[in-house]
């Protein structure tokens, strides 16, 4: 026999949700950028949607919900490429090229960036950065400000949504990941004082057919974010509280950036040292 404790628990609806998000500190009328695991919030009453309308209720009506809605498998210099490619010859990774599709920004799903940002890039009115790797997708009164003009060599860094959200003085959500998942931390790296570069290749699709882009760019490197994220908390910035059945984490996307900056100056010569 299946015990009451074994049945599944009740989905939750958009008020808890949204009361959630108010108790966490989620401002009315700011910029919020969410990397989100929507299996660990719990069962949703409409999945995304609810969670989507809960931090709308939260917002209001002059906040904008920014999400990553990112590509690397179309990257030939990614990790994601050099990992699926390792071990194949010359011939193998040569065909495993041929086949990558080129990016495009209307119809291109992101890949492994959760079920909740596919949600919103596909939502009414959803707006799109123009980046074949980086992209960020955004809901709101400031979206078009946030996701225009993303540079090409600019991933993550000023001219990017995460640049923007910083200047905008706005928060960002971990809702059910960790700090690996926190894409504005890679933004001090852009302020660190001469940071490695390298050089990127990707594709996009330019009027139906295939272009490949060769650029060069800062080498950005999230392996270290979780220890960076425990300096963080240890630093009481980071606000902590229960959204749904999850663990979430409120930042403020210019107090940890700055923050970073100093961290990652000195933790990283240290380690290369």
């Amino acid at each position: 026999m299946s015990g009451r404790d074994e049945r599944q628990p009740p989905a939750l609806g958009r008020p808890r949700i949204a009361d959630d998000l108010r108790a966490l500190g989620v401002r009315p009328g700011v910029c919020l950028l969410v990397h989100c695991g929507l299996r660990r919030v719990g069962p949703l009453e409409r999945g995304p949607a609810t969670l989507a309308a809960a931090l709308r209720d939260a917002l209001g009506p002059a906040g904008t919900l920014l999400v990553p809605t990112q590509n690397d498998g179309n990257s030939t210099t990614s990790r994601t490429h050099l990992a699926a490619t390792a071990g194949m010859d010359r011939a193998q990774r040569a065909r495993y090229e041929a086949a990558l599709p080129g990016w495009d920004r209307r119809n291109t799903p992101s890949e492994r960036m959760g079920a909740f940002a596919e949600f919103v890039r596909r939502a009414p009115g959803a707006v799109r950065s123009d980046h074949p790797q980086t992209s960020f997708a955004a809901l709101g009164p400031q979206a078009r400000h946030l996701t225009d003009d993303h540079a090409l060599t600019c991933h993550l860094g000023e001219r990017s949504p995460v640049g923007r959200l910083y200047a905008a003085d706005g928060q960002i959500l971990l809702l059910g990941v960790g700090f690996e998942a926190c894409s504005a931390l890679h933004l001090a790296e852009y302020h660190l004082p001469a940071p490695p570069e390298r050089d990127y290749h990707c594709f996009r699709l330019v009027d139906g057919q295939r272009v490949r882009l060769d650029f060069r760019a800062p080498d950005l490197d999230d392996r270290d974010f979780p220890q960076l994220g425990d300096a963080l908390d240890a630093a009481s910035l980071v606000r902590r509280g229960p959204v749904g059945r999850s663990v979430a984490y409120l930042l403020s996307a210019r107090a940890i950036v700055d923050f970073a900056v100093g961290w990652l100056a000195e933790n990283r010569s240290t380690a290369r040292h």
